[in-house]
């Protein structure tokens, strides 16, 4: 068990410090991350009560990166080794097509360099910066990038759950709407199902999937990992894939906003106090 609460004995590590990577290695040379769990509300049916989510297969030397941030999790954990043998890490069989970079963060490295890596993207972006994410509540650095890529012309398009799991959550989140739609933001509400996907497409080179959220949780106090995947073909796909959830989407406009009423927008206003902890 990943960092448990134990009454009886002292132990000096946050309780509220969880893994929310989702990690699969199998024989060290084909791995899985992103946004699934291990639940039957992840599935391909088209029933409403199942979650619409993304997930990526790696194969190749990435899949080492992917591991390593597994035993780390097991060292952590059980504070023992993980074993491992000279087969764990198998040397892959070919080259692979794409490049791949693997980003672990977690509040044991004061880096949080998920955070930096997509702010980075973010900033990078000129041309389109198309996001998926089940829980948004950036902090001040990342919603900044946002906006002045937004202002720079770029298509910025975010999609979130019309109807998320946590109130509180999409409280905050809508919080944010008005200042991201002055800007030129384009905000997306799936009506479909649950979408709990964490994805973002950079122009036309760089996809990233994960498990990260676009939250203070995910970039400081989760241990989390993301692949970012270089090249067109893979930002094309993941591209694809954004735009066929688009149709389940209803745009979100700047008179929705307006029309809120001043309960709702309190609503708001007080969960966004608590956005730090979110």
């Amino acid at each position: 068990m990943f960092n448990p609460i134990r009454l009886r004995s002292l132990r000096l590590r946050r309780p509220d410090f969880r893994t929310h990577r989702k990690i699969v290695v199998c024989d060290g040379s084909v791995g899985f991350t992103g946004g699934m769990n291990i639940t039957d509300f992840h599935s391909e049916s088209r029933s409403s009560v199942y979650w619409r989510d993304t997930h990526l297969r790696i194969a190749g030397a990435a899949v080492w990166a992917l591991q390593r941030l597994f035993t780390e999790d097991w060292y952590y954990a059980a504070e023992q080794l993980c074993p491992i043998n000279a087969d764990t890490f198998p040397p892959p069989s070919h080259d692979g097509e794409h490049l791949v970079q693997i980003v672990g963060s977690g509040p044991d490295s004061s880096a949080f360099a998920i955070h930096k890596a997509m702010f980075t993207a973010i900033n990078q972006a000129t041309d389109r910066l198309w996001m998926t994410t089940p829980y948004f509540v950036p902090d001040e650095s990342l919603l900044m990038a946002i906006t002045s890529a937004a202002l720079r012309d770029v298509d910025v398009r975010l999609i979130v759950p019309k109807k998320g799991d946590s109130r509180l959550v999409d409280l905050a989140a809508r919080s944010y709407f008005p200042e991201l739609l002055e800007v030129g933001v384009r905000i997306f509400e799936y009506e479909a199902r649950f979408i709990h996907a964490k994805t973002m497409v950079c122009d036309h080179d760089v996809a990233i999937i994960g498990t990260a959220n676009l939250d203070n949780r995910s970039f400081r106090l989760n241990f989390e990992v993301v692949a970012i995947v270089f090249g067109e073909a893979a930002a094309t796909n993941l591209a694809s894939a954004f735009t066929a959830d688009l149709r389940d989407c209803r745009e979100v406009t700047r008179t929705d906003v307006e029309r809120q009423s001043l309960s709702t927008r309190f609503g708001q206003a007080s969960a966004r106090l608590m956005s730090p902890l979110l």
